[in-house]
C-alpha cells in the first residue's frame, strides 16, 4: 500500500504544479499585452494542431529566382548550341555523306538464329513442364 500512497501524492503534486505553471502563464500573457508583446508563433501553431503556417515568398524574391533562372536557361542553351551559320547557297547544294550500314556476317547471322531457337526450345520445353519462365 505504501506504493500507492506514494503515487497518489505525486500525482496530486503534479496537478498543483500544473495549476501553478496555468497561472504563472497566464500572468506573463497579461504582462507582455500591456506591454503590447505578441505571443510567439510556436505556441499558436501548438494550440492549432501543429499545422506549419504556409510560407510567403515576398515579390523581390520570386523576381531575383525568375531572373537566375532565366540567365541558367540562357546559359545552357547558348552553350549547347553554337552559333548559326550563315546560310548560303553553298551550304544547301552540299549534301551530307551517306554512312554505309553496317552488315551482319552469315556466320555470325547464323550463331545468332541457332541461340534463339535454343531459347525458344526452352520455353517451350518449360511451358509443358508447367513451370513459370523467368523471362
Amino acid at each position: 500500500m505504501p506504493k500507492q500512497l506514494d503515487r497518489s501524492v505525486l500525482e496530486m503534486a503534479l496537478i498543483g504544479y500544473q495549476r501553478s505553471l496555468e497561472n504563472i502563464e497566464e500572468k506573463i500573457a497579461d504582462i507582455q499585452r500591456q506591454l503590447g508583446i505578441r505571443p510567439p508563433k510556436a505556441a499558436a501553431s501548438v494550440t492549432t494542431g501543429g499545422a506549419k503556417p504556409k510560407r510567403r515568398m515576398s515579390a523581390v524574391a520570386r523576381k531575383r529566382i525568375a531572373l537566375a533562372q532565366k540567365r541558367r536557361w540562357a546559359a545552357f542553351h547558348q552553350a549547347e548550341e553554337p552559333a548559326p551559320a550563315k546560310k548560303t547557297a553553298v551550304n544547301k547544294a552540299a549534301p551530307k555523306k551517306a554512312v554505309a550500314k553496317r552488315k551482319l556476317s552469315p556466320a555470325r547471322k547464323a550463331a545468332l538464329l541457332a541461340n534463339l531457337a535454343k531459347a525458344r526450345a526452352a520455353k517451350a520445353a518449360k511451358r509443358t513442364k508447367g513451370q513459370a519462365v523467368p523471362f
